[in-house]
């Protein structure tokens, strides 16, 4: 029985992760990252609640600690995680408990619970579009005037060599000259880059 599950479990990550988020980020950091997350969560849960049993009261309190000591790997990294990436984690986190607790339901139904998870992360991702955007330090803060827009759009096009699409002005510093930018642009979010370690202070316009 726990066999099935986990290939359940193993499939509908796998979907999740291949066919939806990895398709669109070309992230392979996250995706090594999802996708044992997946296996070691189930393995987790399925081995404190079904085959610890004989301890009785104690697993319930067991299970507690280790519900919430899951929850807080999601903050075991050093650096800031994308809203995005977050999303896709805790979506992680969340069907592969379901699966494992879910020995004494159908099958059918955690087929479908599956199912809908994938559809709504599906018509997520295929009907809220978002660009990638990249926080920039900007040096010429002269063409950040509503009438230079578009030599300033121009500028970070040859910079940064991609389609800009948007641009958004935060903290300007007047004695450095320097501006802080969200540029939105086309294409995938895959560059090393893409999460700056800009102190409180500077990011705190945006």
């Amino acid at each position: 029985m726990m066999f099935v599950r986990l290939l359940i479990n193993i499939v509908f990550t796998w979907l999740i992760i291949d066919r939806l988020y990895f398709k669109k980020s070309q992230r392979r950091d996250f995706y090594f990252t999802f996708m044992l997350i997946a296996m070691a969560i189930f393995f987790i849960v399925f081995f404190m609640i079904f085959v610890l049993e004989d301890m009785k009261g104690k697993t319930s309190m067991g299970v507690g600690i280790g519900l919430f000591g899951i929850f807080s790997i999601m903050r075991y990294r050093t650096d800031t995680m994308p809203v995005r990436e977050m999303t896709y984690l805790f979506v992680i986190i969340a069907l592969s408990l379901v699966n494992a607790v879910s020995v004494n339901v159908p099958l059918f139904e955690v087929l479908l619970t599956n199912v809908i998870m994938v559809i709504a992360v599906w018509l997520c991702e295929m009907h809220l579009k978002s660009r990638p955007s990249k926080l920039i330090q900007y040096d010429r803060i002269e063409l950040i005037t509503p009438e230079r827009r578009p030599e300033l759009i121009a500028d970070l096009e040859k910079r940064l060599g991609v389609k800009v699409k948007n641009v958004e002005i935060g903290s300007i510093d007047f004695l450095r000259d320097m501006a802080m930018l969200r540029v939105s642009y086309e294409g995938t979010s895959n560059s090393v880059d893409e999460i700056p370690k800009f102190s409180k202070d500077q990011l705190k316009e945006f």
